[in-house]
Protein backbone atom coordinates (compact mmCIF):
# COMPACT_ATOMS: atom_id res chain seq x y z
CA UNK A 1 0.00 0.00 0.00
CA UNK A 2 1.49 3.34 -1.06
CA UNK A 3 0.98 6.88 0.20
CA UNK A 4 1.82 8.78 3.38
CA UNK A 5 1.34 6.89 6.65
CA UNK A 6 -1.65 8.28 8.63
CA UNK A 7 -0.89 9.92 11.96
CA UNK A 8 -2.91 10.99 14.96
CA UNK A 9 -1.22 14.35 15.38
CA UNK A 10 1.96 16.15 14.33
CA UNK A 11 4.84 14.96 16.52
CA UNK A 12 8.41 16.23 16.43
CA UNK A 13 10.89 13.47 15.62
CA UNK A 14 8.25 11.20 14.11
CA UNK A 15 9.52 8.72 11.52
CA UNK A 16 6.29 8.90 9.51
CA UNK A 17 7.98 10.34 6.40
CA UNK A 18 10.92 7.94 6.65
CA UNK A 19 8.68 4.91 7.30
CA UNK A 20 8.63 3.67 3.66
CA UNK A 21 12.46 3.60 3.66
CA UNK A 22 12.68 1.92 7.08
CA UNK A 23 10.19 -0.80 6.16
CA UNK A 24 12.41 -1.83 3.24
CA UNK A 25 14.72 -3.44 5.82
CA UNK A 26 11.99 -5.66 7.29
CA UNK A 27 10.65 -8.98 5.96
CA UNK A 28 7.24 -9.00 4.31
CA UNK A 29 5.69 -10.82 7.28
CA UNK A 30 6.81 -11.54 10.85
CA UNK A 31 5.27 -12.37 14.21
CA UNK A 32 5.44 -9.18 16.28
CA UNK A 33 6.75 -5.63 16.06
CA UNK A 34 8.09 -4.18 19.31
CA UNK A 35 8.59 -0.40 19.69
CA UNK A 36 10.26 0.46 23.03
CA UNK A 37 10.49 4.21 22.20
CA UNK A 38 7.20 4.50 20.36
CA UNK A 39 6.42 8.22 20.52
CA UNK A 40 3.32 8.41 18.31
CA UNK A 41 4.12 4.94 16.90
CA UNK A 42 4.64 5.93 13.26
CA UNK A 43 6.52 2.72 12.41
CA UNK A 44 3.95 0.51 14.14
CA UNK A 45 1.20 2.21 12.14
CA UNK A 46 3.15 1.84 8.89
CA UNK A 47 3.81 -1.87 9.48
CA UNK A 48 0.18 -2.53 10.43
CA UNK A 49 -1.04 -0.63 7.37
CA UNK A 50 0.88 -3.08 5.18
CA UNK A 51 -0.28 -6.05 7.30
CA UNK A 52 3.26 -7.21 7.93
CA UNK A 53 3.00 -8.37 11.55
CA UNK A 54 0.52 -10.44 13.52
CA UNK A 55 0.91 -8.52 16.81
CA UNK A 56 2.33 -5.24 18.09
CA UNK A 57 3.85 -3.98 21.35
CA UNK A 58 3.82 -0.20 21.84
CA UNK A 59 5.87 1.20 24.72
CA UNK A 60 6.92 4.66 25.79
CA UNK A 61 8.02 5.92 29.18
CA UNK A 62 5.64 8.85 28.67
CA UNK A 63 2.47 7.23 30.03
CA UNK A 64 -0.01 9.94 28.91
CA UNK A 65 1.34 9.55 25.37
CA UNK A 66 0.70 5.82 25.53
CA UNK A 67 -2.77 6.64 26.83
CA UNK A 68 -3.51 8.59 23.64
CA UNK A 69 -2.43 5.65 21.50
CA UNK A 70 -4.41 3.14 23.57
CA UNK A 71 -7.56 5.25 23.31
CA UNK A 72 -7.09 5.96 19.59
CA UNK A 73 -6.71 2.27 18.81
CA UNK A 74 -9.11 0.63 21.27
CA UNK A 75 -11.85 3.27 21.75
CA UNK A 76 -11.54 5.76 18.87
CA UNK A 77 -15.10 7.13 19.12
CA UNK A 78 -14.66 7.93 22.82
CA UNK A 79 -11.35 9.71 22.15
CA UNK A 80 -12.78 11.82 19.33
CA UNK A 81 -15.82 12.73 21.42
CA UNK A 82 -13.74 13.81 24.42
CA UNK A 83 -11.18 15.62 22.25
CA UNK A 84 -13.98 17.49 20.45
CA UNK A 85 -15.21 18.88 23.77
CA UNK A 86 -11.74 20.12 24.74
CA UNK A 87 -11.00 21.47 21.24
CA UNK A 88 -14.30 23.36 20.95
CA UNK A 89 -13.90 24.96 24.39
CA UNK A 90 -11.09 27.16 23.05
CA UNK A 91 -13.59 29.24 21.05
CA UNK A 92 -15.57 30.10 24.20
CA UNK A 93 -12.76 32.01 25.94
CA UNK A 94 -12.89 35.79 25.85
CA UNK A 95 -9.11 36.03 25.78
CA UNK A 96 -8.90 33.48 22.96
CA UNK A 97 -7.50 30.00 22.49
CA UNK A 98 -4.13 30.80 24.08
CA UNK A 99 -5.78 31.28 27.47
CA UNK A 100 -7.61 28.00 26.96
CA UNK A 101 -4.36 26.18 26.13
CA UNK A 102 -2.77 27.32 29.39
CA UNK A 103 -5.86 26.26 31.31
CA UNK A 104 -5.71 22.74 29.81
CA UNK A 105 -1.96 22.61 30.42
CA UNK A 106 -2.45 23.57 34.05
CA UNK A 107 -5.17 20.92 34.46
CA UNK A 108 -2.85 18.35 32.87
CA UNK A 109 0.05 19.24 35.16
CA UNK A 110 -2.19 18.98 38.22
CA UNK A 111 -3.43 15.48 37.53
CA UNK A 112 -5.98 15.52 34.70
CA UNK A 113 -3.77 13.70 32.20
CA UNK A 114 -6.65 12.33 30.17
CA UNK A 115 -5.95 11.19 26.59
CA UNK A 116 -8.08 14.11 25.33
CA UNK A 117 -6.03 16.68 27.26
CA UNK A 118 -2.73 15.14 26.18
CA UNK A 119 -3.90 15.04 22.57
CA UNK A 120 -5.07 18.67 22.64
CA UNK A 121 -1.73 19.85 24.07
CA UNK A 122 0.10 17.98 21.31
CA UNK A 123 -2.23 19.39 18.66
CA UNK A 124 -1.82 22.99 19.83
CA UNK A 125 1.77 23.21 21.06
CA UNK A 126 4.65 24.63 19.03
CA UNK A 127 5.87 22.25 16.28
CA UNK A 128 4.06 19.32 17.90
CA UNK A 129 7.01 19.19 20.27
CA UNK A 130 6.63 17.77 23.77
CA UNK A 131 8.62 19.67 26.38
CA UNK A 132 8.91 18.90 30.11
CA UNK A 133 10.50 20.99 32.84
CA UNK A 134 12.80 19.74 35.58
CA UNK A 135 9.73 19.18 37.73
CA UNK A 136 8.36 16.77 35.12
CA UNK A 137 5.54 19.08 34.09
CA UNK A 138 4.53 19.81 30.50
CA UNK A 139 5.85 23.31 29.75
CA UNK A 140 5.65 23.78 25.99
CA UNK A 141 3.94 26.92 24.67
CA UNK A 142 0.97 27.10 22.29
CA UNK A 143 1.34 27.75 18.59
CA UNK A 144 -0.53 31.04 18.27
CA UNK A 145 -0.95 30.69 14.50
CA UNK A 146 -3.36 27.76 14.58
CA UNK A 147 -6.06 26.10 16.64
CA UNK A 148 -4.78 22.54 16.37
CA UNK A 149 -6.06 19.59 14.37
CA UNK A 150 -9.83 19.70 13.96
CA UNK A 151 -11.85 16.75 15.31
CA UNK A 152 -13.14 16.03 11.80
CA UNK A 153 -9.62 15.66 10.38
CA UNK A 154 -8.50 13.71 13.42
CA UNK A 155 -11.41 11.26 13.15
CA UNK A 156 -10.51 9.97 9.68
CA UNK A 157 -6.91 9.22 10.72
CA UNK A 158 -7.81 7.74 14.11
CA UNK A 159 -10.47 5.47 12.59
CA UNK A 160 -7.94 4.16 10.05
CA UNK A 161 -5.28 3.54 12.69
CA UNK A 162 -7.79 1.76 14.93
CA UNK A 163 -8.79 -0.46 12.01
CA UNK A 164 -5.18 -1.53 11.49
CA UNK A 165 -4.27 -2.19 15.12
CA UNK A 166 -7.31 -2.85 17.31
CA UNK A 167 -7.24 -6.25 19.03
CA UNK A 168 -3.60 -6.89 18.11
CA UNK A 169 -1.73 -4.35 20.22
CA UNK A 170 -0.28 -4.41 23.74
CA UNK A 171 0.48 -1.09 25.45
CA UNK A 172 3.13 -0.43 28.10
CA UNK A 173 4.87 2.51 29.78
CA UNK A 174 8.06 0.90 31.05
CA UNK A 175 11.81 1.42 30.85
CA UNK A 176 12.99 0.27 27.43
CA UNK A 177 15.27 -2.35 28.98
CA UNK A 178 12.31 -4.11 30.57
CA UNK A 179 10.60 -4.23 27.19
CA UNK A 180 13.67 -5.63 25.45
CA UNK A 181 13.75 -8.44 28.00
CA UNK A 182 10.36 -9.50 26.61
CA UNK A 183 11.54 -9.69 22.99
CA UNK A 184 11.84 -13.14 21.46
CA UNK A 185 13.15 -14.63 18.19
CA UNK A 186 10.52 -13.99 15.53
CA UNK A 187 9.95 -10.44 16.80
CA UNK A 188 11.39 -7.38 15.13
CA UNK A 189 12.32 -4.54 17.48
CA UNK A 190 12.36 -1.02 16.08
CA UNK A 191 14.11 1.53 18.28
CA UNK A 192 14.14 5.30 17.94
CA UNK A 193 15.79 6.40 21.21
CA UNK A 194 16.71 9.96 22.16
CA UNK A 195 19.71 10.85 20.04
CA UNK A 196 23.15 11.19 21.56
CA UNK A 197 22.99 14.95 21.93
CA UNK A 198 20.39 14.38 24.65
CA UNK A 199 20.93 10.76 25.67
CA UNK A 200 23.36 11.26 28.53
CA UNK A 201 21.39 13.98 30.30
CA UNK A 202 17.73 14.60 30.98
CA UNK A 203 16.37 16.65 28.09
CA UNK A 204 13.15 18.66 28.00
CA UNK A 205 11.90 16.59 25.07
CA UNK A 206 11.94 13.36 27.04
CA UNK A 207 10.93 12.19 30.49
CA UNK A 208 14.23 10.32 30.77
CA UNK A 209 17.57 10.17 28.97
CA UNK A 210 19.23 7.04 27.59
CA UNK A 211 22.81 6.34 28.59
CA UNK A 212 24.95 5.33 25.60
CA UNK A 213 26.70 2.44 27.36
CA UNK A 214 23.47 1.08 28.84
CA UNK A 215 21.96 1.19 25.37
CA UNK A 216 24.90 -0.72 23.88
CA UNK A 217 24.48 -3.43 26.54
CA UNK A 218 20.78 -3.70 25.71
CA UNK A 219 21.61 -4.15 22.01
CA UNK A 220 24.14 -6.83 22.86
CA UNK A 221 21.40 -8.62 24.83
CA UNK A 222 19.20 -8.70 21.71
CA UNK A 223 22.09 -10.12 19.69
CA UNK A 224 22.64 -12.89 22.23
CA UNK A 225 18.93 -13.72 22.19
CA UNK A 226 18.84 -13.83 18.36
CA UNK A 227 16.26 -11.04 18.15
CA UNK A 228 16.35 -8.93 14.99
CA UNK A 229 16.13 -5.17 15.25
CA UNK A 230 16.50 -1.80 13.53
CA UNK A 231 17.76 1.36 15.26
CA UNK A 232 17.32 4.96 14.13
CA UNK A 233 20.22 6.75 15.77
CA UNK A 234 21.81 10.08 14.84
CA UNK A 235 22.94 10.91 11.32
CA UNK A 236 24.59 13.73 9.33
CA UNK A 237 23.80 17.00 7.60
CA UNK A 238 26.24 18.19 4.98
CA UNK A 239 29.72 17.49 6.33
CA UNK A 240 28.63 17.41 9.96
CA UNK A 241 28.02 14.05 11.64
CA UNK A 242 25.95 13.84 14.81
CA UNK A 243 26.88 11.40 17.51
CA UNK A 244 29.26 8.48 17.90
CA UNK A 245 28.72 5.33 15.84
CA UNK A 246 27.48 2.26 17.66
CA UNK A 247 30.38 -0.17 18.30
CA UNK A 248 31.47 -2.40 15.40
CA UNK A 249 31.57 -5.35 17.82
CA UNK A 250 27.76 -5.41 17.72
CA UNK A 251 27.92 -6.57 14.10
CA UNK A 252 25.42 -3.99 12.85
CA UNK A 253 25.31 -2.48 9.38
CA UNK A 254 24.82 1.26 9.20
CA UNK A 255 22.88 2.79 6.31
CA UNK A 256 21.94 6.42 5.77
CA UNK A 257 18.36 7.35 4.91
CA UNK A 258 17.62 10.55 3.01
CA UNK A 259 15.45 12.68 5.30
CA UNK A 260 15.25 15.60 2.86
CA UNK A 261 16.59 19.14 2.99
CA UNK A 262 17.45 20.52 6.39
CA UNK A 263 15.08 23.37 7.24
CA UNK A 264 17.87 25.06 9.19
CA UNK A 265 20.26 24.90 6.22
CA UNK A 266 17.58 26.34 3.92
CA UNK A 267 17.26 29.35 6.23
CA UNK A 268 21.04 29.79 5.92
CA UNK A 269 20.90 29.45 2.13
CA UNK A 270 22.91 26.20 2.05
CA UNK A 271 20.23 23.64 1.09
CA UNK A 272 21.96 20.68 2.74
CA UNK A 273 20.40 17.21 2.83
CA UNK A 274 19.86 15.55 6.20
CA UNK A 275 20.61 11.84 6.47
CA UNK A 276 19.40 9.77 9.40
CA UNK A 277 21.34 6.66 10.37
CA UNK A 278 19.63 3.28 10.50
CA UNK A 279 21.49 0.37 12.14
CA UNK A 280 20.50 -3.06 10.87
CA UNK A 281 20.96 -6.26 12.91
CA UNK A 282 22.68 -9.30 11.41
CA UNK A 283 19.49 -11.18 10.62
CA UNK A 284 18.05 -8.27 8.64
CA UNK A 285 21.18 -7.39 6.67
CA UNK A 286 19.95 -9.55 3.79
CA UNK A 287 17.53 -6.70 3.03
CA UNK A 288 20.28 -4.08 2.70
CA UNK A 289 20.74 -3.26 -1.01
CA UNK A 290 24.09 -4.41 -2.38
CA UNK A 291 26.24 -2.10 -4.51
CA UNK A 292 25.73 -2.76 -8.19
CA UNK A 293 28.64 -4.65 -9.74
CA UNK A 294 30.08 -3.32 -12.97
CA UNK A 295 30.55 -6.05 -15.55
CA UNK A 296 33.91 -5.90 -17.30
CA UNK A 297 34.79 -7.77 -20.48
CA UNK A 298 38.37 -8.64 -21.33
CA UNK A 299 39.77 -7.73 -24.70
CA UNK A 300 39.55 -11.38 -25.73
CA UNK A 301 35.89 -11.92 -24.80
CA UNK A 302 33.34 -11.80 -27.56
CA UNK A 303 29.63 -11.13 -27.25
CA UNK A 304 27.46 -13.62 -29.10
CA UNK A 305 24.05 -12.36 -30.19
Amino acid sequence: MNGVVPHIVQYQGSKRILAPQILCYMPRYFERLVEPFAGMAAITIAVARQERAEKYLINDLNEPLVGVLRSAINTPSDLIGEYSKVWNEQFEYEQGSVEHFYKVRNDFNHGNQSPANMLYLLARCVKGSVRYGNNGQFNQSPDKRRNGTSPKTLKSNVDAISYYLKGRTTFMAKDYREVLEMARPGDIVYMDPPYQGVSNVRDSRYLSGVDFHDFVEAIDHLNRCNVDFLISYDGKCGDKQYGEDLPKELGLQKVLLNAGLSSQSILLGKKQVTYEALYVSRGLQQYVPRPKQKLQLSLFEQITI
